[in-house]
């Protein structure tokens, strides 16, 4: 099939989950015959230097620019002025709508894919199938950032961006023929919300093979890793709790035990809380770090999509002990294939309890990797999505 594809990032290098599944999923849509223009956006010119990987695998690639720092003056007063959320105006890239009509005028398209519902805007009206993937549904992640914020002044209008942002994304999943969920919990949300939509879910992956791959060995002594993009909301929120109620208490348990903070932004938003029994690191090879760790903790209560690290650590062989929330997204059950505490002093001990029965420890880390194997690789995934872009393009 001929497909456009949008997507607010550049999908390469790997840095953020977004770029991983997009990556993962044009490089195997593209193997099993789909032709892909991509349209993306960058924050800045230097990452255009990545382009050449995507066009391994796309037919064509546009690059438009978007602003590079979120919370400009001009961002933050076009929002003002607009019904769109913040999450539009920050995404809207100049001259991306014209360079579509364009592209549609001059070619003929079996689908549009948009990856997330803020790239939607750039799409002028057409007749053409509208896949919409949501890789997370965007209001309720503001939400819960707005419901615990400090500044009483501030927060109404932050209210009402959220609101401006769940009127557009229910619009975008109504105007778009299908659309797409990561998880069952994310599905079950958009029914109660409109209960008309056409809703599949196609699950975040893993390249199982990549991440089995041994390039380092674990540490004698515990490491207690959380990783992750500190541009999104929840990461940031899981550290806090991390540090201030979980670690203390892993540690008097685990004299010799470290903590390392790993990923994009880490150093700018956590510099800190580095102590010599802290890291905070930014690394070139998520595996590494994986797999010298002991145990993945993730302390994680804001709600939608699923979550990367778990996929990973599970194929790099890394136990998980996480919440209920964090583990959103897997099959993977207490005590199985995860460990699932929701109260940071169980989390705690959950962790020491696995990290000192070496039995238990091997038993989940085995099963994990076995469940990541057989159920979440990315070959069966775009599998998946390419039977619906078929289904969809037959309608």
């Amino acid at each position: 099939m001929k497909l456009l594809m949008l997507t607010p990032y550049l999908p390469y290098p790997l840095l953020t989950g977004g770029q991983t599944r997009s990556y993962n999923l044009i490089k195997r849509l593209a193997s099993l015959g789909h032709e892909i223009t991509l349209f993306c956006l960058v924050k800045s010119n230097t990452e255009r230097k990545y382009v050449g990987e995507l066009q391994k695998y796309c037919k064509e690639v546009q690059v438009f620019p978007r602003s590079e720092k979120p919370w400009t003056a001009g961002n933050i007063l076009r929002t003002g002025f607009s019904f769109y959320p913040f999450l539009v105006i920050r995404n809207w890239a100049k001259g991306e709508k014209d360079a579509i009509a364009d592209k549609l005028r001059e070619e003929k398209f079996d689908l549009i894919h948009a990856e997330t519902f803020y790239v939607m805007p750039h799409i002028p009206k057409t007749s053409i199938p509208i896949l919409l993937v949501e890789q997370t549904i965007e209001y309720l992640v503001y939400k819960h950032f707005v419901d615990g914020f400090n500044l009483p002044l501030i927060k109404p209008f932050l209210y009402i961006d959220v609101v401006k942002m769940k009127y557009w994304e229910l619009k975008y999943w109504k105007i778009a023929k299908r659309v797409v969920a990561m998880s069952e919990e994310d599905k079950k949300t958009m029914l109660s919300e409109t209960n008309e939509l056409d809703v599949d879910i196609v699950p975040n992956g893993v390249d199982s093979k990549f991440f089995g791959r041994s390039i380092a060995s674990r540490s004698v002594n515990p490491i207690i890793l959380y990783l992750g993009n500190f541009t999104w909301l929840q990461n940031r929120e899981a550290v806090d709790v991390l540090i201030k109620k979980v670690w203390p208490k892993i540690k008097m348990g685990l004299s010799e035990a470290k903590l390392w903070i790993v990923g994009k932004e880490a150093k700018s938003f956590f510099s800190n809380f580095t102590s010599s029994d802290i890291r905070i690191l930014e690394v070139d090879d998520v595996r590494e770090v994986y797999q010298k760790a002991s145990l993945l903790v993730a302390p994680i209560y804001g709600g939608g999509g699923t979550r990367y690290k778990n996929f990973e650590a599970f194929a790099s062989g890394l136990p998980v002990v996480t919440t209920s929330i964090g583990i959103r997204g897997t099959e993977a059950q207490d005590g199985v294939e995860v460990i699932i505490q929701d109260d940071p002093a169980d989390i705690a001990q959950a962790a020491i309890d696995l990290l000192t029965d070496q039995k238990k420890y091997q038993r989940i880390a085995e099963n994990a990797k076995k469940m990541v194997r057989e159920k979440y690789d990315w070959d069966p995934i775009a599998k998946k999505l390419s039977a619906i872009y078929e289904d969809l393009g037959k309608k």
